[in-house]
Formats: structure tokens, sequence, C-alpha cells
């Protein structure tokens, strides 16, 4: 079995991951969840340089990563755990009461591999800016990543955070930019149309790369190819394209299971076309 096969096969379990967590409580956010597997499992199964059984909050010496669109808290956990930041059957403790998986991700709980707080949108590029610029001070040369939605950038925020970055020359930053299109209330083109987003970002002075972030090489390759953009003076962005609700078919193409969870035919039915290949918490 080849590596990208075993990342794959470790996406395959996490999507399970998430239509039972959401399932648990009838509550949370399948559709971003399950469109953003393989980046998450790419970035800390393949990409990123950090130590689960050491977690502090400054991370020196380690590879940081933001989640800004904090509502896909699904797939994170699930990734979190799998990746051996605290035990997997905490999973089943999603959103019930005295859990340390809230709904949203929150630092109050103190939760291994979480360093803020994201259930209010447009926030997380703010961070990520200065976590990067905290590493230059100190001298440390590992990278920030960071995840936002399409939808999200509607908040004027992200703008602010993006000029800052370009200023400040903030080259240790690679932040990525969910576009799957879809947000709660329908198309994000309907909703609030971002225009063109490649050209927005490098007017604002970053490098921009795009990648499909449904398949697992690619979004490989073209994080890899990011980090060589790093260090030269830009922050950079890949624009990653994703289909909401990937891999559960009757959670595709539409934006109605951004936040709804599956009944207990609808949870059969997706995981019947999701491969077990770790075993379920």
């Amino acid at each position: 079995m080849t590596e990208i096969q075993q990342l794959q096969q470790r996406a395959s379990q996490i999507r399970r991951d998430i239509v039972r967590m959401v399932h648990g409580v009838s509550s949370g956010h399948p559709g971003g969840s399950l469109g953003c597997t393989d980046f998450f499992v790419a970035l800390y199964g393949e990409i990123m340089h950090y130590d689960p059984s050491n977690f502090t909050m400054d991370g020196k010496g380690e590879d940081l990563f933001f989640l800004s669109n904090g509502h896909i808290s699904p797939v994170w956990y699930s990734t979190l755990a799998r990746y051996g930041y605290f035990p997997i059957d905490e999973l089943s403790t999603f959103r019930k009461i005295d859990t340390r998986l809230q709904g949203h991700p929150t630092t109050a709980e103190h939760l291994p591999g979480v360093r803020m707080a994201s259930g209010s949108l447009g926030q997380g590029l703010s961070v990520a800016i200065g976590a990067a610029l905290a590493k230059k001070l100190n001298g440390d040369d590992r990278l920030v990543y960071s995840l936002h939605g399409d939808g999200e950038l509607q908040e004027g925020q992200n703008w602010e955070a993006a000029m800052a970055a370009a200023h400040h020359k903030v080259d240790n930053l690679i932040a990525t930019v969910d576009f799957n299109n879809r947000q709660i209330d329908g198309d994000v083109s309907d909703v609030m149309a971002l225009g063109n987003l490649r050209a927005k970002w490098e007017a604002f002075g970053w490098d921009v790369l795009e990648m499909n972030g449904n398949d697992m090489d690619e979004v490989i390759s073209t994080i890899k190819t990011a980090q060589t953009h790093t260090g030269k003076g830009k922050p950079v962005v890949i624009l990653m394209t994703t289909e909401m609700g990937q891999g559960v078919d009757f959670m595709m193409g539409t934006h109605k299971w951004h936040g709804v969870a599956p009944d207990d035919e609808q949870l059969e039915q997706a995981l019947a076309q999701l491969e077990e290949t770790e075993g379920d918490y």
C-alpha cells in the first residue's frame, strides 16, 4: 500500500467519525467537514512538524495550525484524535455536557491541539498572522498554517488582516481558503459574490496557488510547493476547491448539509459509502 493510499484510508475513517459525531447529538456541521477531510489528513499526516505528546500553547519549534471557520470542528477533532492528541473514544462526547469537544473549538477546555477559539468567523487570519510574527521574533523557522471558509471572507476583518500580512512581510504563513461556493444560506455567489478571489489576494500582495482539495496527491504537492514560496517576503494563500459533503452522495452538490445532522437512516446510508479502515470509536 502506498503512502497516499494510507492517507486516503485515514480520510475515509475520519469521514465516518464526522457523520457519526454529528448524528450522535443531532447537531453539527458535516458538509464542510467532509469537504475538508483530505486537507486535514494531508496537513497532519504528511506536511506539518508537530509533537502531539508534548502540546504547548506557544508551539515553539513546531508548525502551527489555526482553524478559522470553527464550525467544521468535527473534522478537526477527529484528525487530532487520530493523530494522537487525545484518545479516539473521546470523540463520542462531541457537543455533550462538560465535553472538551465543543461545537466550536475553544481554549477554555484546554483541548490539546487547539490554540484559539473560533466560534466567531473572520478572526483566524489575524491570529495566524500574530503567531507567524511571534515565530519571527523568536527566531523560530517553523511555519504557520490556517484554514478559512469562502463565505467567511465576507467578513471585513479578513481583508484588514490580509493587508497587514503583506505590509509586515509575513512570509512564514500559508493560509488556505476552502472554496466550495456554499454557505449556510445558499451558494456564496448568490449570498454575496466574492468576485475573482485570485486577483483579490494578489492585489493585496499575497502569493496565490490553487488546488483541488479532494485530491490527496494534489493537496500534498500544492502545499509542498507553497512551502517553497515562503521566506520570500510575501504571505502565501492557497485557493482550495472542494465539494461540500465529499464522500456522501446525498450531501454533495447542495448547501443544505452545512449545519444539519443525518437521521438514523441517513447515517446508515452515509456509512455504507465510507470504508471503515481503522475502527470506529
